[in-house]
């Protein structure tokens, strides 16, 4: 029998919360929750997609490598959100590698399954194409910055952001790793964050960043 935790969690998801509660317990069944530690590799770009996967707990990352082998960081998950929706989607490999930078607990719905779902389910298939539209704007978003803004902006954005994602609110998420998705050096991450405090925009130590004046640091995330 499924524990009801698989299928509320599911439920909670913007992709099932309309959803029929039957195609919702037909997933469940099949929902499959693995564990990793910290550091683990959970795919691996190019490989075949396993499907779609639903973070229970802890953070995971989402990464290119160069052909040098330096990484940059696509996009940080946490608790309740989904990841490798596109390979999932189309059956083709996966498009990035995924890690977990913590202790990780994760479901994955085989992708023949989720597929199904969508060609039966019009509500489910609706509430996947919003919240793939809703990617592709941050994703645009995201090149801007890297494009148009400097470090300082770009930083000024990522702290504004976390206020909204609890996915970017973890020890896990290192200053190491915010210069990876920034795609700068821990060393420029730690100049714009004494720059940030100057303008009394923030306050921070080794461990913890606070927001002082969350104004200021809008106009300085514009620059």
């Amino acid at each position: 029998m499924v524990e009801f935790s698989v299928i509320d969690r599911l439920r909670r998801l913007p992709y099932f919360a309309g959803a029929a509660l039957s195609q919702v317990q037909q997933l469940a069944a099949l929902a499959r929750l693995r564990h990793f530690v910290a550091g683990d590799l959970i795919f691996q770009e190019g490989a075949p997609s396993a499907g779609l996967w639903i973070i229970e707990s802890g953070r995971v990352k989402a990464y290119k490598l160069s052909p040098n082998g330096d990484e940059y960081i696509l996009r940080i998950f946490g608790p309740g959100q989904t990841f490798n929706d596109l390979a999932a989607l189309d059956g083709a490999p996966n498009a990035a590698n995924t890690s977990a930078i913590s202790a990780v607990s994760a479901w994955v719905i085989p992708a023949a399954a989720f597929s199904a779902a969508l060609q039966s389910d019009h509500e489910l298939a609706l509430a996947v194409i919003r919240g793939l539209i809703e990617r592709q704007r941050r994703l645009v978003a995201q090149a801007e910055d890297l494009a148009l803004r400097t470090v300082t902006g770009r930083l000024a954005r990522f702290l504004l952001l976390q206020v909204s994602d609890p996915a970017l609110t973890h020890p896990s998420v290192t200053r190491s790793l915010i210069a990876n998705h920034l795609a700068t050096t821990s060393e420029s991450i730690s100049r714009s964050l004494r720059s940030l405090e100057s303008a009394g925009a923030i306050r921070f130590d080794r461990h913890r960043i606070f927001i002082i004046d969350p104004e200021k640091l809008h106009q300085i995330a514009q620059r």
